[in-house]
This record gives structure tokens, sequence and C-alpha cells, in this order.
């Protein structure tokens, strides 16, 4: 695929997404969808690790709404079904960690597309708004699904009903994101997580991404098997025998991602 509204950049081990759409705020139209959706695809059989972050002043300003004409005629069902769905599938399936480096402004479908991705990082300057109720919806694109598990029912229901501006500090405070930092060091240190994981040992990534998203549905009996199973997948990848190996010989460890 031709990339128009976004950019892929392979670096190295570590693919690194753009939105870009800078003159509307990276909103998202159906190019802009099916591009993500393909990018994450590919990155999932090339890179180690995956950065999606935004063009300009904002990360994503959410669904490309347009003029009045065109936001009457929008199915909502449809789109959240054929477009919205796929990609955020795409983004929480992807077998290598992910990172939504949030840029700037996060908001409506824009911020729970940056929740799907496995760890949130944001500027300083950066903020999450779930601006659904303004136009007189609700948070979609997982936002009701990721919310209440992040940050807890009472906090979910608050940012979904006032709409409000959390700021990254806020964000970082309650749970909402990983990390913020300072606005001038962002983009190096976004970079610097994403590398490191990129040289981490990549099947144990995937099965604590599996591991963590299977909690909320096993009681502990099946999580327990679950750690079990996973962990003995870990235990026969070369990454493993480096690791104790690296321990032994007191040095730092390099895996392959096997």
């Amino acid at each position: 695929m031709e990339y128009s509204t976004i950019r892929y950049n392979l670096r190295g081990d570590v693919a690194v997404i753009t939105m870009n759409r800078p003159e509307v705020m990276n909103a998202l139209n159906s190019q802009m969808r099916a591009e993500v959706t393909h990018a994450f695809g590919a990155a999932a059989k090339e890179a180690r690790s995956v950065v999606l972050t935004g063009k300009g002043k904002a990360f994503c300003s959410g669904q490309d709404l347009g003029d009045r004409a065109n936001a009457a005629n929008l199915n909502l069902e449809r789109t959240l079904r054929d477009e919205y769905l796929p990609m955020i599938r795409a983004i929480t399936d992807c077998p290598v960690p992910t990172i939504a480096a949030v840029n700037g402004a996060a908001a409506g479908a824009g911020a729970n597309l940056a929740l799907a991705a496995d760890v949130v990082i944001a500027s300083e300057s950066a903020f999450f708004l779930e601006a659904f109720t303004r136009i007189g919806l609700i948070p979609d694109v997982g936002g009701t699904y990721w919310l209440p598990r992040q940050i807890g029912f009472a906090k979910a229901m608050g940012a979904s009903l006032f709409a409000e501006k959390i700021t990254a500090k806020e964000a970082s405070d309650m749970g909402l994101i990983w990390e913020y930092v300072a606005d001038e060091a962002f983009e190096d240190h976004w970079w610097q997580r994403a590398s490191h994981l990129a040289t981490g040992p990549t099947v144990a990534y995937r099965n604590i991404k599996t591991a963590l998203r299977k909690s909320f549905d096993n009681d502990l009996a099946a999580q327990l098997e679950l750690e079990g199973k996973l962990q003995g997948e870990c235990g026969q990848t070369r990454d493993f025998m480096e690791g104790v190996t690296a321990f032994l010989e007191k040095r730092q460890a390099r895996f392959e991602g096997r």
C-alpha cells in the first residue's frame, strides 16, 4: 500500500507510524484508518517494537466529521464495525510491543486510539479528552473498555460524562498512561523506550501482553494455568537461555527476539 495520510518508517527494528494530516489535527478519515491498519500489519512482520505518533501539534483529534452534510450521512455503526474495529485489533493483536507517543491533543477517537497501545507516553503539553458527549455520542473505539479498566469506574464515568480535558500529568497520576515527559525531551525519550523494547525478549513481551489482557476474564486458577503455558513457551526460547547465561556471567543479555 502507498501511504498518503500516514508515514511509515522502519528504523532498525523500530517501526514508526506517524499520522500525517496536521492541517486537520490528524483527524481520522477512512483512508487513514485503512493505512494505520495496514501499517501495523506490516510492522508486526518486520519490527520488534512499534510507535504510533502524530505530525504537528496534535496526536489525533478523532473522527474527521468534515462538514455538516458529511456528518449527517455518516453511518457510525458501520464505520466502527468495518473501519475502526480492524484498526484497533491490528494494534492490540500486534505481537510486538506498541507505544503511543502522544505529542499533543488526543481527543475523542484519538484518545482511545492511543489507549489501545501497550504503553502510552505523552509530552507534558499533551492532553486527553473524551469529547463524545459534546456532540451527543458515547465514548467508542474501545473507550468504554479501556477507561474503567485503567482508571476505575468513577473516573471513567466522570471523564465520559463531563468531557473535560485531562492533562498529561493528570493522566499519569490516575494511571491512564504510563508516563509523561517534558516537551523538549519527548521525542528522544520515546525513541529510547522503543529502542529498548526492540532489543528485548520478543516472545516474553508477546506473552506478557496475552497474560495481562486475559487476566480480566480469568479466575485465579485459569490465570495460573495460562501463566504456566506461556512461561513454558518462554522457557523454550534462545532468549531465555541467553538471559540465564548473561545473569551467571554478570553481563548484559543480548536478546535475539526468539
